[in-house]
Order: C-alpha cells, then structure tokens, then sequence
C-alpha cells in the first residue's frame, strides 16, 4: 500500500511511516518498524509514538494519509497515560484466550490508548484520508485496526462490560481496571464520538475486504474445473462449533450442486482456550471437522488466515481431507485429545498438514475452501 501511494503521490509525500510484521527496504522519505502481532511489542509502541508525531506535526494545509490493513491494532500501539504497554499486553492475552471476538476485543483496546478510536486523526491539525483493507466482519471502520481515524461509537462503559463478560475485572491488571473504571466516573476524556469537530476534517473508506479473497478463489477454482458456491454468510463464532456447522452446510451444498464442487466461504471465528496446546482459529476449526470431513466422501478442507499468521504460529493455517482419520489413527494421534488441548499444531504437524505462507503482507480476516469430488 505504502509503495502504491508512493507510484502515486511521488514527492507530494512528506513524510511517513511504514508498521508491518515484515518490512522491506523503503525508499525515503518512509521510515519502517517491525511491529508486533498478534500482541504489541515495544517496536509496535515505537511505532504509534512515532505515528502521532507525524499527525501532530503536520501542516494544516496538509493531508494526513492513512493506509490500513488488518493486525494494525496490535502493530501500532500507543497505551493510555498512566498504562504499560505490558498492562495492554496481559489484557490482549485474556481477552483472546477467553473467546472475545475483534469487536469486544477492539472496544477495550480503544480505551486503553491514546492512537486508537479516533485519536490519531483527531491530532492532526488538518485534513486526513484513510483507505482501509478490511479483516472486519462487516467491514466497520470504527473497528478496522480499532478505528484510528473514525469516530468510536463504544464508551468506557463498554469497555468495562467486556472484561466483566470475559473472566471478570479480577483477571485483568488492576491499572487497567481503575483506568476503564475512572473513564466511567467522567475522569477521563472519552473517545472522539460521531460529530465531534476535530474528526470533521476526517473522510475514510474501505478498498478490499474478505470478498476481494474469495472471489479470488473462486475465479481460480472455475478454471481448475470446480462448479463453485460462494457462501456470503460469514464464518463466525468459536472455531470448533463453527467447523462443525460449517461442514453441515458444506453437505446439504454438495448435494444440490454439481460435482466436482468447492465451496468458498471466509470470516473469523475465536477460540476460548481451555487448554495448554498451541494453535489458532484457523488450525482449531480444521481440527474440529476431522470426523465431520471424513464422513463427507472424497473431500479437501482448508482454513486460512490470509495474513499469513494463525494465531501465535508459524502456519497460516491447515488442511484436512477425508484420510486424515486413518492417517492420525496410524500415529496413535485421536483428534479429540488434541481439540481438547487447543493444540491443533501439534496435531496438524504430526500429519504433514499445516499450510505456511509466511507474512503475506495484508488481511482480509480468513478463508475456508472445502472441495467436493
């Protein structure tokens, strides 16, 4: 994205900053910083500092250009005064093993920080643009990246409510707590909110999400042969119910459509982890639609984070076909064990099943490809 507003803009830019889990030489005037995700690292602190200076000290005749993509809330951070970045990171943990979707996951992390909700835009002296790549359910831009630059419609109250809903206040750092805590009496400043005049200079939109990657699948599976359902319907909730559903659906698809077939579908599920395995959503719902694929006929299942990254893993994912029962069986590996653990890597590893990408440089949340004979 930087390099394309650079092809663009050319020496019109001023300055900038690139943030990325991977970055590559860049030509000046950008700087870059390897930030953290899925938890902020002291680079990704860095990098929200540095990201508010430049909007605090650009020009009010210039134009503050923001280019976001998914994983920016935990990339670019910038916690609260009085807050640690490890106060956040603790936070983020629980918050993630305790099942919370991006939405509640976001709301709390608005509120702990002076970038995001809103406050990044409203520093800057004059206009800002943003263009968004979208791994949203829904694509709302208050919650891409945690809304930087867009007015945040959650309140401190929220935010409060999602650590209640989550483990409760007492397993979250008590900073945290009194910081939540004191927004809610009126001691601190609330996020910038829909009409607030230091946004109105703001203008922002969203330019590729999670239906840019299945049609992308799509339109490959059509010249490889498949007679393709794209399901609009997102794939959402805790991965291993979601698998299971999901797989369902995948059943009912294929006796109504042609054969060969590959069903497309994409979304982003959450795991509650109750175990001390490791893995991610993506691993965890393949897993958990072992029995469910095995029953199916002759099929090929695959769920993938598009960024590259499932969970904190070095795969971006898993595959699964009607062999991996018998294949497992062989090693003495039982499915339920490891779905038990939350450690569908080891499970997925022993079999020679885990997909690995590396960082693909965006996010447009996941994708699930299932193929019919």
């Amino acid at each position: 994205m930087a390099r394309a507003a650079l092809d663009v803009l050319g020496s019109r830019i001023g300055s900038g900053l690139v943030v990325g889990v991977e970055v590559s030489a860049l030509p000046p005037p950008l700087e870059g910083i390897v930030g953290g995700h899925p938890m902020p690292s002291p680079a990704s602190e860095d990098a929200g500092k540095r990201a508010l200076a430049i909007a605090e000290t650009a020009g009010a005749d210039e134009e503050l250009l923001v280019l976001l993509s998914g994983g920016a809330s935990a990339l670019m951070a910038a916690p609260a005064e009085g807050l640690t970045l490890d106060d956040k990171r603790r936070t983020t943990d629980t918050l993630l093993r305790a099942g919370a979707d991006i939405h509640a996951l976001n709301t709390v992390r608005k509120h702990l920080s002076r970038i995001k909700g809103g406050r990044l835009a409203a520093c800057a002296p004059g206009r800002c643009r943003t263009l968004a790549i979208s791994d949203v359910v829904g694509d709302d831009l208050s919650f891409i990246a945690s809304g930087p630059t867009v007015p945040d419609p959650t309140t401190f109250e929220d935010a409060l409510n999602v650590l209640r809903r989550f483990g409760g206040v007492d397993a979250y750092p008590p900073p945290v707590v009194a910081h939540l805590t004191r927004g809610v009496s009126g001691k601190l400043q609330e996020t910038p909110k829909p009409g607030d005049p230091r946004l109105a200079r703001a203008a922002s939109a969203v330019i590729g999400g999670r239906r840019d990657a299945m049609s992308g699948a799509a339109d490959l599976a059509r010249t490889l042969g498949y007679h393709v359902v794209v399901r609009d319907t997102p794939v959402v909730g805790e991965a291993r119910e979601a698998a299971q559903s999901h797989a369902r659906d995948v059943e009912v698809a294929a006796r109504a459509a042609e054969r060969p077939i590959c069903v497309v579908s994409s979304g982003e599920t959450t795991v509650r982890v109750r175990g001390s395995g490791r893995g991610g959503r993506n691993q965890e719902f393949a897993l958990a639609a072992v029995d469910l694929v095995s029953a199916l006929g002759t099929v090929v299942a695959a769920s993938i984070g598009t960024d590259g990254i499932d969970g904190p893993t070095d795969a971006a994912g898993a595959v699964v076909d009607s062999t991996t029962r018998v294949r497992a069986r062989a090693l003495g590996l039982d499915p339920a064990d490891f779905l038990r653990d939350n450690n569908a890597y080891a499970f997925f590893a022993a079999l020679g099943d885990l997909i690995h990408t590396g960082p693909t440089g965006t996010n447009v949340g996941d994708l699930q490809v299932f193929l019919v004979a």
